[in-house]
């Protein structure tokens, strides 16, 4: 029996592809992709709802893999959940600048980025390259969320493009908040 809990992986706008690492984790290692009802023109208040019904039908607190937009729900989602104590942690890959006026026309009704303590364990990874968001950008967030940082060096979005395959580096980040070796206050 494993020590290990539940994934959840909350793709970004447009989803994930097959070689996209949160695919790939889905089929290698049996997470579960939250599926949304339109990828193509997300709403917030849609997505958030999505992510906590799919929460309350869990049997056990989750971590959460996020990606670009899925980092922004995450965070919204839990300034405005009561039901927070269902996610034990959270990997927050490539947050976008979603306030930047190409993007908030792009991805209207995003805007502004919910800036409260996350209330679980989280790990922020950003690339020193990514036209999505900067790395300054990632951090600021990072800090605002209570969430430990990590620059992955120059990596574009950390996406299938970026080509990390598998992305053993990003289950390895993985991998402690799964565990819950990562204490809120340790962030």
């Amino acid at each position: 029996m494993s020590l290990l809990v539940p994934v959840l992986t909350l793709p970004g706008w447009l989803g994930s592809g097959p070689d996209h690492w949160q695919s790939r984790w889905e089929a290698l290692h049996g997470f579960t992709r939250v599926e949304q009802h339109d990828w193509l023109r997300p709403l917030r208040g849609d997505w958030s709802a999505r992510l906590e019904e799919v929460l309350l039908e869990q049997r056990e607190p989750v971590v959460l893999a996020a990606h670009s937009l899925g980092c922004v729900l995450v965070a919204w989602w839990a300034a405005h959940s009561r039901h927070t104590d269902r996610v034990r942690g959270a990997l927050l890959v490539a947050p976008p600048e979603v306030e930047r006026a190409d993007l908030r026309e792009r991805i209207p009704g995003w805007s502004p980025i919910e800036r409260a303590r996350l209330p679980f364990a989280s790990t922020v990874v950003a690339s020193s390259d990514d036209s999505y968001g900067s790395a300054e950008h990632a951090a600021a967030l990072a800090s605002a969320w209570g969430s430990r940082f990590v620059l992955a060096g120059a990596r574009g979005h950390l996406n299938a493009d970026s080509g990390l395959a598998d992305w053993p580096e990003g289950l390895a980040l993985l991998r402690p908040l799964r565990e819950g070796a990562f204490p809120q206050d340790a962030a």
